[in-house]
């Protein structure tokens, strides 16, 4: 394949996924590929399931909601506003644990199913 040394095989949940990465970019890419492959397998683990998009998609929003909650810097605005962005954070974690509340009681059922 052309362009190999711009590719980088990874391994999320066990399953294999071959991703654009440049060179200088692959140790930065192999923790979060190892970050978020630990938060998926706590997923997985927490609520028994097995279905991969519900676990990546769960993952996805709990990184999302560590990354918003983090403290700001001295010099930064409290997190709950960002007038220069016009995001308001405690929306945003507020919108997040209702997405996380609807898709357990979507997803709950299916896994019955399994």
């Amino acid at each position: 394949m052309p362009n190999e040394a711009n590719h980088l095989d990874i391994t999320l949940l066990g399953k294999e996924y071959r991703v654009a990465c440049p060179p200088e970019e692959r140790d930065a890419l192999l923790a979060a590929v190892a970050y978020v492959d630990e938060k998926m397998h706590d997923i997985a683990e927490k609520t028994k399931s097995n279905i991969s998009e519900r676990i990546a998609v769960m993952a996805a929003l709990n990184i999302a909601h560590e990354h918003l909650s983090q403290k700001p810097a001295a010099n930064q605005m409290p997190p709950a506003s960002a007038p220069e962005t016009g995001l308001d954070f405690g929306a945003v974690k507020r919108r997040i644990s209702d997405m996380e509340a609807k898709l357990e009681a979507v997803l709950a059922p299916q896994e019955k199913l399994l």
